[in-house]
């Protein structure tokens, strides 16, 4: 079966993480060797090996590198640009999937949901896979979604712009479902593909760019504000989002948080002609209509205990 002839296309950007990246080609097998199913993987400046690796024992999927890194956002960008599937899963290099068979759900869910334009996954994030794997919950449209494991329409992904690569991490997500929103097309949580993401987010906070990945959140969550929020709620929402940093953070011994929102400040402020020249502000009743969807569903966990998270709530 030619390229263009692919039903499904299965994306994933890594960068030296050769051992992760094997365990889940490893848990995919199966599908790759599907006729409708292709996989590029892009090596984003790996120097473990990752490159030799694959192109040695993995000859079908299409394989792409940089020599020098240019962040996953531009990886996610070329990859998403050059497949001609329908359906474009996104899978981080240490997720794979806990749910047998996940392609015929998504294909008919698709078809039944012709205004959803992204599925977005249930998501147990442990370095082991949970024993109970039940959950309850049933689809719905909700804000935004997790971008270690998704899958656009592509027929909705070609009407929207590219993410964003100035913002260089974090908040790609909800720049995405922004603007499927602007088009009238909804981010789907679809409870039934149940993917394991291999992080212990418990030692994050310990992990050495724990302040790169928050100054990274904090200017994403601000460049997000100022490119889609009406006027009138910024200023609202970007004090908020500063004082809960202080109360939660400053005023209780950790003082570095003070200079990292000096620095997300910052580049805020840099950031001012891409946000002039990229936004694509909410009416007021447009973000009324999304402020009642319910938030991303990030963490799952078993026995249905879920927990939403949102930038600023």
């Amino acid at each position: 079966m030619k390229n263009e002839e692919k039903i499904f296309s299965i994306l994933i950007s890594t960068k030296n993480r050769c051992n992760d990246l094997i365990l889940t080609l490893r848990k995919l097998e199966y599908l790759l060797i599907r006729n409708d199913v292709e996989c590029i993987i892009y090596d984003d400046g790996s120097n473990d090996g990752t490159f030799n690796y694959i192109q040695n024992n993995y000859p079908t999927i299409l394989l792409k590198r940089n020599e020098v890194s240019k962040g996953y956002l531009y990886c996610r960008n070329k990859m998403l640009s050059q497949t001609k599937a329908m359906y474009a899963i996104s899978l981080d290099d240490d997720a794979h999937f806990l749910t047998n068979n996940p392609l015929e759900p998504i294909q008919n869910y698709f078809e039944s949901n012709p205004h959803c334009g992204l599925i977005a996954f249930r998501i147990f994030w442990g370095r082991t896979e949970p024993l109970n794997t039940v959950s309850f919950e049933f689809p719905q449209r909700v804000q935004s979604f997790v971008g270690c494991a998704h899958v656009w329409r592509m027929k909705a992904w070609h009407n929207i712009p590219n993410y964003p690569e100035w913002f260089v991490f974090y908040g790609e997500e909800d720049f995405g479902a922004f603007q499927l929103f602007k088009q009238n097309l909804g981010v789907h949580y679809f409870p039934e593909i149940l993917v394991n993401h291999r992080v212990d987010l418990k030692s994050r906070k310990n992990n050495s760019d724990y302040y790169i990945r928050l100054r990274s959140s904090l200017r994403s969550g601000w460049f997000l504000c100022f490119l889609f929020y009406p006027k009138r709620i910024i200023p609202r929402k970007m004090v908020y989002s500063i004082w809960k940093q202080l109360q939660l953070k400053v005023f209780k011994g950790d003082v570095k948080v003070l200079q990292v929102l000096c620095l997300a400040l910052f580049d805020l402020f840099f950031a001012i002609p891409k946000i002039i020249q990229n936004s694509n502000r909410l009416t007021e009743n447009e973000f009324n209509s999304y402020e009642k969807l319910p938030a991303a569903r990030i963490y799952w966990q078993p026995k249905d205990n879920v927990i939403s998270s949102d930038f600023f709530k």
